[in-house]
């Protein structure tokens, strides 16, 4: 498969808004909606790590058309730390614990809504990427930021917090 398009990113997060799934958009894709410059070629989620939210994001999967293996929906209902899907409509890296971050709630009080996509801050999306250690994500460290120098010049206009995060359940 190419890249993902905006459109398909859209089509998940809707999909995860109408089953109620906690999560952050992460790694490059969150990145792409804080407006860097680039392409990836899946969608980046960090979910909320809950047994409520392990079945609503398989149940917003599946209503996308992800034809997810038995194996693979135990996985996510236990939240295993990162389950990799590209049997559907387009790629997703499901993260349910990132390098580099601790918990979900800071993540969350850390990121921003940006038109309606909840995003990790850049500053976890580049602390997750140096953490992983991979040479891909070493290549884009450097641009990342400068990139994230760029978003705290003076006079550029910063993204609005995110809500509180409903307490559901308890972190597994």
């Amino acid at each position: 498969m190419g890249p993902i398009s905006h459109s398909q990113v859209e089509e998940l997060r809707d999909a995860l808004q109408r089953h109620s799934v906690q999560y952050l958009f992460i790694g490059k894709t969150g990145a792409l909606l804080h407006g860097f410059p680039d392409t990836t070629q899946d969608a980046d989620v960090f979910v909320h790590k809950t047994a409520r939210n392990g079945q609503a994001a398989v149940n917003a999967l599946q209503e996308l058309g992800f034809e997810l293996t038995p194996q693979q929906i135990a996985e996510i209902r236990r939240g295993k730390d990162f389950v990799q899907l590209k049997n559907g409509p387009f790629d997703v890296d499901l993260v349910f614990a990132p390098d580099g971050i601790e918990r979900f709630e800071d993540a969350w009080r850390r990121g921003a809504d940006i038109d309606g996509y909840p995003v990790c801050s850049i500053d976890d999306i580049i602390a997750s990427k140096r953490a992983s250690n991979r040479a891909k994500d070493r290549e884009t460290l450097p641009r990342l930021r400068s990139f994230r120098d760029y978003l705290r010049e003076p006079g550029r206009a910063r993204h609005p917090r995110l809500p509180q995060l409903p307490a559901r359940d308890q972190e597994r």
